[in-house]
């Protein structure tokens, strides 16, 4: 058996610069993911200060001082009933898009993709700024008096405006997996329109609609920007509750609600990547 020699040019992915690439990722992933851990440490710290860098021992008192918080928990309660209505209104409003943008062919279709992929690439602070103008011009803003759930109504709308076009993006990438002689198939033993959609289309698309819908959840509920904007003067969400509080000073309070709002992001997350990924085994 003749042996091949390692070629004596180098590429850019040559074995030799391995260890170089490791050392780089792991510099990368402790740069991004350093303070998380630190703060997550310190949420533990038995401290007056959330920014006491000392370690003073062990303890959770702040994390129980963080849920008997009235007005944390009432922003929590806000962030958690506008992350879940937005999401069941951004998933159908997504599938519904992905449908259409996936099964037929119309005039200014590559125009209408595009409106739909605005919000994901527009910053969004123009998207706040945009809204609350909206808003005003419209004399929709909330003064506070407005009954629960009702006044939360405004950052809900803006919440599904920035939403559903993720939602949309990955249940379409779903879709493309998708066999249409299925769908021919059940037409010619008799099934109606209605019948393939819910016995066959929509299974298949089931993974895409969880991951959307997670998605659009986590979305929703770590906003700060565009909710900062069109939030009304009495209406508060968890991440502005959590900025109103850290301009004063940083807490260990703080440090544990923060904690436990990353725990959630990242479970959310992890969880929606998982379904995201296309099952393409037959």
């Amino acid at each position: 058996m003749p042996r091949f020699k390692r070629s004596s040019t180098a590429g850019p992915f040559d074995y030799s610069r391995k260890p170089l690439l490791r050392i780089v990722f792991i510099l990368g992933t402790v740069f991004l993911y350093a303070p998380i851990i630190v703060l997550i440490i310190f949420s533990f710290n038995n401290s007056r200060r959330g920014g006491n860098i000392i370690w003073k021992g062990f303890t959770t008192k702040y994390y129980t001082k963080a849920f008997g918080n009235e007005e944390l928990m009432l922003a929590f309660a806000n962030s958690l009933t506008i992350a879940v209505v937005s999401t069941i209104i951004s998933v159908i409003l997504g599938a519904l898009t992905a449908i259409v943008l996936w099964r037929f062919r119309f005039p200014l279709k590559p125009m209408f993709e595009g409106l739909v992929s605005l919000p994901i690439v527009i910053p969004e602070i123009c998207m706040g700024v945009s809204l609350a103008m909206f808003f005003s011009t419209m004399g929709w803003m909330q003064t506070g008096d407005t009954a629960w759930p009702f006044n939360l109504s405004n950052i809900i709308i803006a919440h599904i405006t920035f939403s559903f076009p993720f939602a949309a993006m990955v249940i379409r990438t779903r879709l493309q997996s998708f066999n249409r002689e299925m769908e021919e198939a059940a037409k010619d033993l008799g099934a109606s329109e209605f019948r393939v959609f819910v016995d066959i289309l929509l299974p298949h698309m089931k993974p895409g609609l969880i991951a959307g819908a997670l998605l659009a959840f986590t979305l929703s509920l770590d906003d700060f920007v565009i909710t900062f904007f069109t939030s009304g003067p009495n209406t508060v969400t968890f991440p502005v509750k959590i900025y109103s509080m850290v301009r004063f000073s940083v807490t260990p309070e703080i440090n544990a609600a923060s904690t436990v709002l990353i725990i959630m992001t990242l479970l959310l997350t992890f969880i929606a990547l998982r379904y995201q990924r296309i099952d393409t085994t037959p």
